[in-house]
This record gives C-alpha cells, sequence and structure tokens, in this order.
C-alpha cells in the first residue's frame, strides 16, 4: 500500500491513459477521429498556462499558413490557429479571474477603453440584429482575436523583446508564402486574374495578401536599422524587406501601394519634426477643397477610362477610374447599398457581420457591375469605417475610428517623450505599420479575419505596452 500511496502520481496518469485508450478505440470504432485531438488540447493547455509568450509568437507563426475547414455544417474557422485561439481565451480568462493579478495600467489605457466599450457595444448591437445569429459568431471571432492579441500581448509585450519575437514568428511565416506565392506568379504574367488570386489558400485574394505585406513591411525595414542588432540580423530583416517589396508590388493591390506611400509620408514628417496638428489641419482643408470642387473632381474621374493593368503607372491611374473599372463601381455600389441600409438604422445599424447576407435587396440596378450578384454572398462593405456604420451604427463606427486615432497619437507621442529614444523609436514604426491598416481600410475591410487580426491587435498591443513601460519626459507643446 506504501509503494502504491508513493507511486500515485504514476498510477494516475496510466489509469488516465488506459481511460483515454478505451474512449478513443469507442470513437474510432464509430468513426469519430477529432477524440485523437485530445492530447494536442491537453498540450496547448498546458503551454498557454505556462508559456504564453511562446503561446502567441506559435499561433502568430500558423496564422498566415492557416486555412479555413468547415468544421460544423457550413461553419468554417481557420485551421489550425482559430482553435488554439478559442482554447487561450478560455485560459487566459480563466487564469486572469482567478489569479486576478491582471495589470490595471493597460485596463486605464485610453486604446483599452476604447476597445472594451467596442466590444461591449458589438454584443448590445448583435443582440438587436437582423441576424443575430450570424451577430454574434462575429461579435464571439472578435473576442478571440482582441482577448489573446491584445489583452494577453500587452501583458507579454511589457518586456519588449516579446515585441520581436512576436513579430518574426509572423514575418517568418509571411516571408515563406510571399516566397512561394512570387515564384507561382513567375511565368504567369499575363493573367492578371491568375495574379489576384495566385495566393490562394493562405490569404483569399491580392488584396488582403497586400495588406498584411504593407503592415510587415516598415517593421522588417525598422530591423535592419536596430542599433542593437548583430550583422547577420540586419541582413536577414533587408533580405526580408526586399522579399516583401517584391510581393507588395507583385500583389498589384492599389490600396495597399497607396497606404505604404502615405505612411513613408506621415513618417518622414514626423521625423523631420513636422507637430500632428499641422497635418491634421492640412487634411482638413484637403478635404474642404474636395468638397468645394467636387463636381469637377468627379467630372474628371467620370473620363478616365484607365481598368486595372500590369503597369505600374497604368495600375496607379486605374485607381480614379469610377467609369470602367469594375472594382472600383463594385466598391461603390458596395458603399451606396450600405449607406442606404445605414438610414434605416442610424444608431445601432443591422447588425455585426449582418451585411453580407443583407445588402442585396438594396442595390440599385443602375449601379449594378460584372461582378455583383443579386443574393448577396460576395463579401463585405469594403471599408472599415463605413461597415461599422452600417453594421453598428454612428457609435459603432465612432468607436473603431477613435481606435485607430487613439492608437496612432499614443505611438507618435510615446516617439516625443520616451527617455530610450530606441523604444520611442519603436513606437513611431509601429504607429507608422498600423497606418498603412488605417489606410488600406478606407477601401477594404479585414479585422473578420485572423490573416489580418492577429498582426493587427499585435501591434495596438505594443503601442500601449511601450507606453506603459517607457520612462517619459515631459510633453513639448
Amino acid at each position: 500500500m506504501k509503494k502504491l500511496l508513493a507511486n500515485r502520481g504514476v498510477l494516475t496518469a496510466l489509469a488516465v491513459t488506459a481511460l483515454f485508450m478505451v474512449v478513443c478505440v469507442f470513437y474510432m470504432l464509430r468513426e469519430n477521429y477529432f477524440v485523437l485531438l485530445v492530447p494536442a488540447a491537453l498540450l496547448l493547455m498546458w503551454l498557454f498556462t505556462q508559456r504564453r509568450d511562446e503561446s502567441l509568437a506559435l499561433m502568430a507563426f500558423g496564422t498566415p499558413f492557416a486555412v479555413d475547414y468547415a468544421l460544423i455544417g457550413e461553419m468554417k474557422l481557420s485551421m489550425p490557429v482559430e482553435p488554439m485561439m478559442i482554447l487561450f481565451t478560455v485560459v487566459f480568462l480563466f487564469q486572469e479571474l482567478l489569479m486576478r493579478r491582471y495589470d490595471k495600467r493597460i485596463l486605464r489605457h485610453p486604446v483599452s477603453i476604447l476597445i472594451m466599450l467596442s466590444l461591449v457595444w458589438m454584443t448590445v448591437t448583435s443582440a438587436l440584429s437582423l441576424k443575430p445569429v450570424e451577430s454574434f459568431k462575429f461579435t464571439a471571432a472578435r473576442l478571440w482575436f482582441v482577448i489573446p492579441f491584445f489583452y494577453a500581448a500587452a501583458l507579454s509585450f511589457q518586456k519588449t523583446r516579446h515585441i520581436k519575437m512576436f513579430y518574426w514568428a509572423y514575418a517568418l511565416a509571411l516571408g515563406a508564402v510571399v516566397a512561394l506565392t512570387t515564384a507561382r506568379t513567375l511565368g504567369g504574367f499575363s493573367d492578371l486574374q491568375l495574379m489576384h488570386r495566385v495566393m490562394r489558400p493562405f490569404y483569399n485574394d491580392h488584396t488582403a495578401y497586400g495588406c498584411i505585406i504593407a503592415l510587415m513591411l516598415p517593421l522588417a525595414v525598422y530591423y535592419i536599422f536596430e542599433p542593437d542588432n548583430k550583422l547577420w540580423k540586419r541582413m536577414f530583416a533587408a533580405a526580408l524587406s526586399v522579399l516583401l517589396l517584391v510581393g507588395l508590388g507583385l500583389s498589384y493591390c492599389r490600396a495597399a501601394w497607396l497606404s505604404v506611400v502615405v505612411a513613408l509620408g506621415m513618417y518622414v514628417m514626423i521625423r523631420l519634426g513636422v507637430r500632428l496638428r499641422w497635418m491634421v489641419l492640412a487634411a482638413v482643408v484637403l478635404t474642404g477643397l474636395f468638397f468645394t470642387f467636387r463636381s469637377e473632381i468627379v467630372y474628371r474621374m467620370g473620363k478616365n477610362t484607365q481598368d486595372s493593368s500590369f503597369t505600374v503607372a497604368e495600375q496607379v491611374q486605374s485607381i480614379s477610374n469610377i467609369t470602367t473599372d469594375a472594382s472600383n463601381l463594385e466598391r461603390l455600389n458596395r458603399w451606396d447599398a450600405a449607406f442606404r441600409m445605414w438610414r434605416e438604422h442610424p444608431v445601432t445599424g443591422i447588425g455585426p457581420g449582418a451585411y453580407q447576407f443583407i445588402y442585396g435587396p438594396y442595390q440599385r440596378f443602375e449601379m449594378l457591375t460584372v461582378i455583383s450578384t443579386n443574393n448577396g454572398d460576395l463579401g463585405n462593405a469594403h471599408s472599415e469605417y463605413i461597415g461599422p456604420l452600417t453594421e453598428q451604427g454612428v457609435p459603432g463606427a465612432l468607436l473603431v475610428l477613435a481606435i485607430f486615432v487613439t492608437t496612432f497619437l499614443t505611438g507618435e507621442r510615446v516617439y516625443r517623450t520616451a527617455k530610450d529614444r530606441r523604444l520611442g523609436h519603436m513606437a513611431l514604426v509601429l504607429a507608422v505599420s498600423l497606418l498603412t491598416y488605417y489606410i488600406h481600410g478606407m477601401l477594404n475591410n479585414f479585422l473578420d479575419t485572423d490573416k489580418l487580426s492577429v498582426p493587427f491587435w499585435g501591434l495596438t498591443a505594443a503601442v500601449v505596452a511601450l507606453d506603459i513601460v517607457t520612462e517619459k519626459e515631459p510633453l513639448k507643446r
């Protein structure tokens, strides 16, 4: 008996193993093989509780390789990372609620408060949704994107080496996808449509592919010049930067190109000491000029008949083609349908994630294009600002805008006030990286996917973490 008691841990493990084997045999005889995932789930639970920092990096590394898979009926999850995110969220919440040790500085940060308000409003509008089941699914997915990659990451990233680990985990996997996509592109330059989908199954189309490359490019360039990096690390960062630039060019994503150019211009102006208030004033003036001369501008845009092309100059010129370019015309069609839906539900919207199921009948015949569908089954509103306006009303759109603006201002403020200039510069580069998405978000929206949500919320958490941990000098007005 004493020997049994002395080895009760081993005996317990053997008993659990035997029980598990019996259960496995039972389910396998019924041709249900999902039970074989239990050991992996137990291993992940141990990893999520004991190695949280590495867990975030592991999920980041797996995200570019993930593919959609229908598990239950038509419900698709991005495999294998989305089940991992769900499990991580459950484990993280259980740990933090049990231990009650979460850093209150994160909870009190303006960006964190805005994100929590946005999640609460999404829940409210889901309850009032025209498609409540789809809306609650959408909101649940937002939770398992935000909780791991913002709230857990903001804790992890207070040790700044974990920011680098997270970034390189995603960037290395993305680099492999870009290399594969580029290799598949060679020899296919005569077919523009092929180049728009050659990145599948890893990314749905060239817009999401171009968007993620634009988001990750500034940090790759930053690590070339990071003072602490060894020579081989600088060379590796340079090689990744070149690869991403090639991938960005071959993505033929006009919005991604534009976002990088604007973000680079913003970075240069901030580095030169131009204050944000002057930039905001310039933006207001330009907006005023647009509305003053909008009739002439729209008339000239209507004269542009340059469609998408392999030539960079012609591809850029096609951005303003609202006469024959099917992509631009379809985007205008989606926006028109979105605004018509919003006017019917201005405060609470139609419900998170509900747009794609409802917009079909709201299309006007004269705005339909060759790629339109009356079934309304080809995606969302193609805007990170108009989409929330339609689905969550004015409060939802204002919260999204507030999150973006506050995060960028936080990164810029840390750059100007951090005593450690290296960390200040990192905060600025993070803010500029996110700026590429804020700009791209005017024409597309991808935060309902893991491909963009993982790095987006991760980099947002990095900005907040740097704001919390950096020792600052008084803000110079």
